[in-house]
């Protein structure tokens, strides 16, 4: 079948048909081919939502696109990065102008609604920088830069390795370490953290009490969204040194005198100048709503409207809860001395949710007028 010999239309619909993997591959037949599959598919890969490499414990990603179909995510792999391994079913592509060795991998994923079958490109050990560029580089030319890219990399060893971190455009990193109760390798870590780029996010479940905190200074610290299970019964530190914009915390313990001084540090503009969302869960204890609410000087809605609710894109989905932050909605806020803004704050049982606007106190009451 010649497909160029087809009216637009067919060819348009052809495509339409294929997956994504299948559009890959038939994309590395010529530039002519990239082309017309890239035109006619634009509105398409504008949707996907994100490419992930994840490595999974490994440092040899597995390739997936992420995207959102009517609030559903959808996962789907679409290659597989490997080390050389000795068969006799390579075929050689022309990748972003470097000759790279595939093979097709026909796992059965349907759990992931991963694709049936799926490139894997393989390289020399001394050549894996180079081949991961030259197939990231085609990602951005194919695909486009509009989407975002992730290099994921997971950790649950009690001894932190440090791992490979490619070198790429437009590349977000994102960490999830489990660090048990005999971790002891925080020099290792923080070695990590301050060598690697600011981070998109970290996904954390940490047992403090038998290790060494971390730096004040740490990167950890200036990561856009934390998501942290500490099981220490105290306040979490996290939030003294917090410096991006979206937080999620799993403690046992949140006493309310820790949640005034994280309310009054905020409202005076002394630190968090960047949070847009914090949520913390607890395990114990309910979160004493009034008195909280009296101490933070926490101002009231009128019981006669609608307060606005406070949603907004998850900068990084770990638990696949869905695009968005759980919705706030809450009759009581503060607001910021400094700069004159808003701040929703909802308490409900055993958690404690604050979502800033951008809008001053004025602002915020018109969006119920």
């Amino acid at each position: 079948m010649i497909l160029s010999k087809y009216p637009r239309v067919i060819q348009n619909e052809i495509f339409y048909n294929m997956k994504y993997s299948e559009l890959l591959l038939l994309s590395f037949v010529s530039n002519n081919m990239k082309k017309l599959i890239k035109s006619s598919q634009m509105k398409r890969f504008k949707a996907m939502g994100s490419i992930e490499y994840d490595t999974d414990r490994t440092d040899q990603p597995l390739v997936r696109i992420h995207r959102t179909d009517f609030k559903e995510k959808i996962i789907i792999i679409i290659m597989k990065i490997l080390e050389y391994e000795t068969r006799n079913d390579y075929f050689q592509l022309n990748v972003s102008g470097m000759k790279i060795d595939f093979r097709l991998c026909t796992e059965d994923r349907d759990s992931y609604r991963d694709e049936k079958s799926y490139p894997v490109a393989v390289y020399p050990k001394s050549e894996k920088q180079c081949v991961i560029e030259s197939i990231h580089n085609y990602f951005l030319d194919f695909f486009g830069d509009s989407v975002e890219y992730v290099w994921k990399m997971d950790d649950d060893r009690y001894k932190f390795y440090i791992p490979f971190i490619p070198q790429l455009q437009n590349l977000s990193l994102c960490v999830n370490l489990l660090l048990g109760d005999d971790f002891a390798d925080m020099e290792n870590l923080e070695n990590f953290l301050s060598s690697s780029p600011v981070m998109k996010s970290i996904f954390m479940d940490a047992n403090t009490s038998n290790r060494e905190p971390f730096n004040p200074e740490s990167k950890l610290y200036q990561a856009q969204s934390i998501d942290i299970a500490t099981h220490e019964p105290t306040f979490p530190a996290f939030l003294i040194h917090f410096q991006g914009r979206q937080a999620i915390i799993d403690c046992s313990i949140c006493h309310t005198s820790e949640l005034v001084q994280f309310v009054n540090r905020w409202k005076s503009g002394e630190a968090l100048r960047m949070l847009e969302y914090l949520r913390i869960s607890v395990d114990m204890y309910e979160i004493p709503k009034t008195r909280l609410l009296r101490r933070i000087g926490a101002k009231t809605i009128d019981a006669t409207k609608q307060p606005p609710v406070h949603q907004m894109p998850l900068i990084y989905d770990w638990c696949c809860l869905g695009p968005n932050t759980f919705p706030i909605k809450s009759y009581s806020y503060v607001v910021r001395e400094s700069d004159n803004r808003v701040a929703s704050v909802q308490i409900h049982g055993l958690t404690f949710s604050f979502g800033v606007w951008d809008k001053t106190e004025e602002e915020f009451l018109r969006m119920m007028d």
